[in-house]
């Protein structure tokens, strides 16, 4: 906890001359003035509670109480691993991996082996963003992982979970950052925020980056800014206001592709931009986003919040796109076209798609409160929502201009493609209107239960780019989730909980014979027990064991002249355990830690060949450990080191075809010291110390599979002054 000016020092500072008058002295009566008292409950690498059991779906309880797993990283955390993607921030929960993640491009990943869905996967403030755009962290507190289904929370929502981020809050700060890395990257950021008065507080950050990147032609650059302001209306009543905008350019990175549908590329490179062509402009994003919060206290025990949130995302979408091999000779043999061709031939596309625009609009208002029922004591939260989702596009340019091979570290130069994208129109409109209720019963000082359900009403109308509705769906579903708690002591919380989600069914690929349909909506299920022990005040321990089940989408093989359907058929079941500890494990050493292993299978599908093993890009096992050691010799410096491991990863539907499992090793330096009286704070991180290939990602988009490398070995360096 961090006191800035609270009532209570600036009261001992004044009285500390009383404390050496003498006794005689007649007593003078002071008014101090009036300031407020501003804390946050991230201590470290640990934290107390989150936005997602505030005003959530988990009876307003702090993380220990709360029958979910889920990870925070905070602050100091992202500080010190100075994460610029997705893919860098999360890696630290073995629960989570990359799934489609290219380099340039906005990213996405599967927690518990499922895909999010960009349009609900991500929160802003706890308010449903786009997250069609690139990370942003500078204006952000922490950032809160649920893990495992969120049906009760979200309502229509992958049950893999859900990733909110959390604003910073008006706070006396004054710091700028400058940074740079082994590529001749540049990094600035400000950080400001002041209370005007007792009541009104306001926080800056801005930051500005030019990339240079590890992969030839992928140099970027981004502007971000965010405003965060706190109004203390009356003693009941406050209003909090968060925005802010973010404008990237960068060329994105093609993933590589199995040759033949069978192989893995032997000598693929880290460093090559596959595809390509120096007409190639870079992807343009902008993104906002806002939220405006209103808190009000009726009582001791009963509050109320109304919020409001709007996500906009444009997307400049060109790519001269590396994929399959439909127009290569080498693929006349009657190999698929939709991977490389089995000698590292490749088709590159020109691909364009302007104001390709994004927009999330939500409204929440939620009630919480607790009374008694003779002995037992009830904390219910009552909401409602409504959410809704729109897309317009113009038809794109995605026409082929020729021929490269892998082994090319610049690929021949093609004529672009003389068409143009067509008008903008709108492409979908997505409504969801929900209704929530939950209750923590409290049987006595050990047990509590916890019921509740989400009522789901779904109205979805996708077009075509002439704006004439293709697929309509409506749909109304109750979503319940109930859980049961037992704390035999205070320091240890152990739960059984079950929930129900509901999750949009995805597009069929173009190379089916139903190309282009969307399927029906997934119902999911999940049964989770999980224990959270306070080792300590500042270190914390959670376990979890989890089965999550929904229908398994697939490509199934078949007659038809494609010879495959795009099928909803069988059950995709994921059974897993994972370990998490967080804190502060001595007074010099913090760490935080993760572990999880999963088996996930497909069952029913009808094809024999695609069950009995690991689905594709979930791997079976995956640790990740973070620590953070001040050398008692050496004041203020400290040494920062991680370790990752994951398992092979299947890249084919039929398991016959993995990249091999890989242990990453990062290490780094953090020194704080005084300049002119001022903090001053370095930090040095780098990122696979030794320089190790291996492939982060095996996930796919749109129906096809891409592997992407990971990332070489990169230094990071940067210096934060206190002003």
């Amino acid at each position: 906890m961090t006191l800035t000016r609270t009532p209570l020092a600036l009261a001992l500072l004044s009285l500390a001359p009383l404390a050496h008058a003498d006794d005689a002295t007649p007593p003078q009566t002071r008014t101090l003035p009036g300031i407020d008292v501003h804390a946050t409950t991230a201590r470290g690498y640990q934290a107390a509670d989150s936005q997602l059991d505030t005003f959530g779906s988990f009876g307003s309880a702090p993380l220990h109480d709360t029958p979910a797993a889920i990870t925070v990283i905070t602050r100091a955390q992202i500080d010190d691993r100075q994460p610029r993607s997705l893919s860098e921030l999360v890696r630290g929960d073995a629960a989570i991996n990359d799934n489609y993640a290219p380099a340039g491009y906005y990213q996405d990943i599967s927690i518990r082996g499922f895909p999010l869905d960009l349009a609900t996967g991500f929160r802003f403030n706890g308010m449903l963003m786009s997250a069609e755009q690139t990370l942003a962290l500078e204006g952000k507190e922490r950032v809160e992982v649920l893990k495992g289904l969120g049906g009760l929370e979200a309502g229509v929502v992958e049950p893999g979970g859900l990733v909110n981020y959390v604003s910073k809050r008006a706070a006396d700060v004054h710091t700028v950052t400058a940074g740079t890395d082994s590529h001749g990257s540049t990094y600035e950021a400000l950080d400001v925020g002041t209370w005007f008065t007792h009541a009104f507080g306001m926080r800056v950050n801005a930051a500005n980056e030019k990339t240079h990147s590890w992969i030839d032609h992928v140099d970027g650059r981004r502007s971000f800014v965010s405003v965060a302001a706190d109004w203390k209306i009356n003693d009941d009543a406050t209003l909090l206001l968060d925005t802010d905008y973010q404008t990237s350019a960068q060329r994105s990175a093609s993933g590589y592709q199995l040759l033949g549908g069978t192989t893995i590329p032997a000598h693929a490179s880290r460093t090559q931009l596959l595809g390509y062509q120096p007409w190639q402009r870079p992807v343009g994003i902008h993104a906002s986003n806002t939220s405006l919060r209103f808190n009000y206290r009726f009582s001791d025990t009963w509050n109320a919040q109304v919020s409001a949130g709007h996500s906009h995302t444009v997307i400049n979408d060109n790519v001269a796109f590396a994929y399959g091999c439909a127009y290569a000779a080498a693929c006349a043999d009657g190999s698929p076209g939709y991977f490389f061709a089995p000698n590292g031939d490749y088709d590159v596309y020109d691909f364009r798609s302007p104001d390709d625009t994004r927009q999330n609009d939500e409204v929440r208002a939620v009630l919480t409160g607790s009374f008694a029922t003779g002995t037992v004591d009830h904390e219910l939260n009552l909401g409602a929502t409504a959410f809704r989702r729109t897309m317009d596009q113009r038809p794109y340019v995605y026409d082929y201009v020729g021929t490269a091979n892998i082994d090319e570290r610049e690929p021949p130069v093609f004529a672009p493609s003389p068409n143009e994208p067509g008008p903008l129109a709108r492409t979908l409109t997505s409504w969801q209107r929900t209704l929530f209720a939950i209750d923590r019963i409290h049987l006595g000082e050990a047990w509590q239960v916890l019921a509740g359900a989400r009522l789901v009403r779904l109205d979805e109308t996708a077009y075509d780019t002439t704006g004439t509705a293709e697929r309509h769906t409506r749909l109304v579903r109750t979503l319940p989730q109930t859980a049961v708690l037992w704390q035999p002591v205070s320091a240890l919380t152990t739960y059984v909980s079950y929930g129900e989600g509901l999750a949009l069914g995805r597009q069929a690929p173009y190379w089916t014979s139903n190309g282009g349909a969307t399927l029906a909506p997934l119902h999911s299920r999940q049964v989770e027990a999980g224990a959270k022990y306070a080792l300590s005040d500042a270190l914390d321990l959670q376990a979890a064991v989890y089965r999550i089940r929904q229908p398994y989408q697939f490509a199934a093989p078949d007659a038809s002249a494609a010879g495959f359907t795009f099928v909803q058929k069988g059950e995709d079941v994921h059974t897993g355990v994972e370990l998490n500890l967080a804190g502060q494990v001595t007074d010099r050493l913090r760490l935080t830690a993760s572990a999880n292993a999963i088996r996930a299978r497909a069952e029913q599908t009808g094809v024999a060949a695609y069950e009995g093993h690991q689905v594709i890009n979930v791997p079976r096992w995956h640790t990740a450990v973070y620590a953070d050691y001040s050398l008692p010799f050496a004041p203020g410096l400290a040494l920062l080191g991680g370790w990752r491991y994951v398992g092979s990863n299947v890249a084919t539907p039929d398991g016959r075809v993995s990249v091999p499992a890989y242990h990453v090793f990062d290490a780094g330096l953090r020194y704080a010291m005084t300049a002119g009286g001022h903090a001053l704070t370095w930090r040095l991180n780098v990122d696979n110390v030794f320089d190790r290939f291996y492939w982060r990602d095996t996930g796919s988009s749109g129906g096809d599979r891409y592997l992407f490398p990971g990332m070489p070995r990169l230094a990071r360096l940067s210096v934060t002054y206190e002003l």
